[in-house]
């Protein structure tokens, strides 16, 4: 039992978007909260690059699922405008490049994708098109509430009843290839709804057809993007966190998570110091802590096993111009798409042609680059690295991998994968040789991802989300067996990407809260009310100060439209003519007219 009046301690290993939302919610709740991060800078690869003018984000460059955000900063009690954090509407989604040259534009402008989608399929591609949107938005929405507000502490947390009874609807035995093969007839637009998994750093032959939910958030939602970079939505939540008390140590490394009796109670740091804490949360990367700053374990090794998601070689250019012909998010998809994937996902290999992504931040934001020049961040998604102690060739004979121990290897592929890129950029587009406007480039491989961020296999975006990586199966958010260790990020529950790390930071905090019977300072519901509000399920939001009026009250339409009660009363009409005529002299009539015929 803690001493009364004792105001209990929290360390968070990491200063990841995870770990940076859960020394905010746990301050608010009371607990004096210390942040120890291993590079210069908060976020972790939510990060900026900065050259003489030009800003490149790191890593995430779209701000999906706005709802998380705003739900992280109101449960904190702020907002995101209250912190000076402007989202500015990136229309379109983005701009697709086909090696036919022809383009397809993704927007959440419904009469925009309506042209863009009868062009290539018709009227009725466009009516497939929203029952698609339909399909997803149940995807979207069931995930939401049974998966990202929920825990799952075991595997009896899958038989919930709110859960099971959904399990079917989020198809979750199906490729997201297959769910979406449904509704679009044509190889072009299959490609066009099915390339996002990429994001989860999965094929989309193999992510589960669930993960649809992705089209459906950047086509309903819209994509967004924080005026200043991405990063501003971590340090105004660091900003939150620090009024609050929380305290940064940056450039501290740790050296492990001190284990006493079966309980974590402290780190000590790479420099020998130790710092004690009720709490420990780690966010670093979920297998290197397991490997590096705990003790060896039988689960360390396993998690070293499982599957992984892929790698990127990621160049950051600073050019002396603008190129008016990319739009702020730019997807370049490879001809043989599939085979592209199966390169990345089963041969751990950068594909002979691949798919990749071109961001230009300056066009959304000018403050990305220097008038009348751009900022570009392209990413090529590549295998993660292989592990030499691993036999992850299992899936082909012939995989050479990627050569981790020749480091002039990556300069091979690097160099090929940026004559690649510019040569696809100019013949799709039309625009000018980017290689005579780059002034400055910047690079991050996946070796240089694994020792920047201490990313296991230098796979950016965790464990892979394969059907047995979630959910009951995906690493817990407490230890098995050490008590007061706590995991936070993108290889624990509930997974990865920005909002859904702003999401298990929201369960990792209330589960510590509820072990350590500390009341959760937030609103009961605030995230189920707040999707309420935005659908227009809570009455008194319309109306001027909050005056709830009958107008605005929901209520359920009629069970059955005039059509069908006139429907319902015919039919009983007919069965009351059977009943007064009699059964007998409709059987003695049929008997006629079979001998007749």
């Amino acid at each position: 039992m803690e001493e009364k009046g004792h105001r209990k301690s929290a360390i968070v290993v990491g200063a990841g978007v995870g770990g940076v939302a859960t020394a905010a919610r746990l301050a608010k709740a009371g607990f004096d909260v210390s942040v120890y991060e291993k590079n210069d800078f908060t976020g972790g690869r939510c990060s900026l690059i900065h050259h003489e003018g030009y800003r490149f984000d790191q890593g995430p460059s779209l701000l999906l699922l706005p709802d998380l955000f705003r739900e992280a900063f109101t449960d904190l009690d702020t907002s995101l405008e209250a912190e000076g954090v402007e989202l500015l509407k990136c229309e379109p989604n983005y701009n697709l490049w086909f090696a036919d040259g022809e383009s397809f534009e993704l927007s959440s402008d419904t009469a925009r994708m309506k042209r863009s989608i009868e062009k290539w399929e018709g009227k009725h591609g466009f009516e497939r098109y929203l029952a698609f949107l339909q399909e997803s938005h149940r995807h979207y929405e069931i995930s939401v509430r049974e998966v990202l507000r929920k825990n799952f502490f075991s595997l009896f947390s899958l038989l919930r009843p709110s859960f099971l009874r959904h399990v079917l609807a989020l198809h979750p035995f199906e490729s997201v290839y297959s769910r979406a093969s449904k509704y679009f007839y044509t190889e072009r637009l299959r490609r066009a709804f099915t390339f996002g998994s990429m994001y989860m750093g999965m094929s989309p032959f193999d992510a589960p057809g669930t993960y649809s939910l992705l089209q459906y958030t950047e086509l309903a939602e819209g994509i967004w993007y924080p005026r200043g970079g991405f990063h501003r939505v971590i340090q105004a939540l660091q900003a939150v966190g620090e009024r609050m008390g929380v305290k940064y140590h940056l450039s501290t490394s740790v050296a492990r998570v001190n284990i006493t009796h079966g309980r974590a109670t402290g780190i000590t740091l790479a420099n020998g110091t130790s710092y004690e804490a009720d709490v420990v949360i780690v966010n670093a990367d979920l297998v290197y802590a397991y490997n590096n700053l705990l003790p060896h374990s039988s689960t360390a090794t396993s998690l070293s096993k499982r599957d992984s998601s892929c790698s990127s070689i990621s160049f950051y250019w600073a050019l002396n111009r603008q190129i008016p012909e990319l739009t702020t998010h730019n997807i370049f998809l490879a001809d043989a798409y599939r085979e592209s994937f199966d390169d990345i996902f089963k041969k751990q290999l950068i594909p002979s042609e691949p798919s990749f992504y071109v961001n230009v931040p300056s066009r959304i934001d000018p403050s990305a680059a220097p008038p009348g020049c751009d900022s570009i961040v392209v990413l090529v998604p590549v295998g993660h690295l292989l592990d030499p102690n691993i036999d992850e060739s299992s899936s082909s004979s012939t995989n050479t991998g990627l050569d981790i121990s020749n480091p002039q290897d990556w300069a091979r592929m690097v160099s090929t994968a940026r004559r690649t890129i510019i040569d696809t950029v100019t013949q799709r587009t039309g625009c000018i040789d980017l290689s005579k406007a780059i002034i400055h480039e910047e690079i991050n491989t996946p070796t240089t991802w694994k020792d920047k961020f201490n990313l296991d296999k230098g796979a950016i975006l965790g464990l892979s989300h394969s059907f047995f990586n979630v959910l009951s199966f995906r690493p817990k958010t407490k230890h098995a067996r050490y008590a007061n260790l706590f995991f936070v990020g993108a290889s624990t529950h509930p997974g990865t990407g920005v909002p859904i790390c702003l999401a298990g930071a929201k369960i990792t905090a209330e589960q510590i809260l509820g072990e350590k019977g500390v009341a959760v300072p937030w609103r009961a519901g605030n995230g189920v009310r707040m999707r309420q509000e935005s659908l227009g399920m809570v009455s008194g939001l319309a109306g001027k100060g909050g005056e709830v009026r009958e107008i605005d009250r929901v209520q359920t339409g009629p069970l059955l439209s005039n059509v069908h009660w006139g429907f319902v009363m015919l039919v009983l009409g007919g069965l009351m003519v059977l009943y007064f005529i009699g059964f007998t002299e409709w059987e003695r009539v049929g008997e006629e007219v079979w001998t007749a015929l």
